[in-house]
């Protein structure tokens, strides 16, 4: 499932779904949220009334919603494409429809302004806070990846963490690229007694994560490396070269999902490239 733009400039989350919907040869489904005017609602200076309002509204919506199917089904013909326009706020809607989706997808043109920052909040954030599938967060920006062709995945020895690396090893075979495995390890601001017995402790962990599950897919190239300082800064840097950045959620909902410091959440305003955000099955 992908969120549409009513921008028709703004195609890069669209066509990262139908290509993405193409290799697992799914179909895809195309859903425009719009927030309508409330009811009795007359603006001034001769405009319409609230009713025709919202006609006018719709047939807004239907135009830009075909077109969108227009170009989604012309760039992956085999694709079997649809389209959905729904009433409602842009998260709620995105997430009653994800009880059924393999992933959802969205733009994040509104994750990369500061000003906007209130707008991401209310869309993307709460949506990765509550899916119950994983979440792609694409940027509008042009995005070039480094050869060969790599993902990056993001682990701590959580359960989150393992199943963001199930999903990453997934990602990476189906497109024939490699896994960059991260340890991001924080120093605690009075230090250690013993800075390498920590760092071996954070290698350990990151074996344990990742060996055995990459067992299913011995055709990935697989790179793990334990790197010294903030998670959200070191991601952010390695994204730059990465087809996707895949990162484990704990989902929490609420305002504990809300909480901007989370790496999860952190990296999604700073990523260059898609991020993939993964819930942990038990949290749902």
């Amino acid at each position: 499932m992908v969120g549409v733009d009513p921008d028709p400039d703004r195609r890069a989350a669209l066509a990262w779904a139908v290509d993405e919907a193409a290799r697992r040869r799914l179909p895809l489904l195309l859903v425009l949220a719009q927030n309508v005017p409330t009811p009795g609602y007359r603006p001034t200076g001769g405009r319409p009334s609230w009713e025709k309002w919202n006609e006018a509204l719709h047939e807004t919506g239907n135009r830009v919603l075909n077109e969108a199917v227009a170009f989604a089904e012309s760039r992956r013909p085999q694709v079997a494409v649809s389209g959905l326009l729904a009433e409602g706020h842009p998260a709620w809607v995105l997430r009653e429809h994800a009880q059924d989706a393999t992933e959802v997808v969205l733009g994040s043109w509104h994750l990369s302004a500061a000003r906007e920052l209130f707008i991401s909040a209310a869309v993307a954030l709460p949506l990765v806070s509550h899916a119950p599938c994983p979440v792609v967060v694409v940027p509008e920006r042009e995005h070039v990846p480094r050869q060969p062709p790599h993902f990056v995945v993001g682990v701590d020895g959580s359960p989150q963490s393992a199943a963001a690396v199930d999903f990453a090893l997934e990602e990476a075979a189906l497109r024939g690229a490699a896994l960059r495995a991260l340890y991001v390890w924080r120093p605690p601001v009075l230090g250690v007694l013993n800075e390498e017995a920590a760092v071996q402790e954070c290698h350990r962990l990151l074996s344990e994560t990742v060996t055995v599950r990459s067992a299913a897919h011995p055709e990935v190239a697989l790179h793990q490396e334990v790197v010294r300082g903030h998670p959200v800064q070191v991601l952010t840097k390695v994204s730059e070269d990465a087809l996707g950045l895949v990162v484990g959620t704990r989902g929490h909902g609420g305002f504990t999902g809300m909480l901007l410091g989370s790496v999860s959440q952190g990296v999604l305003h700073h990523a260059r490239c898609p991020v993939i955000t993964v819930p942990y099955a038990h949290d749902q």
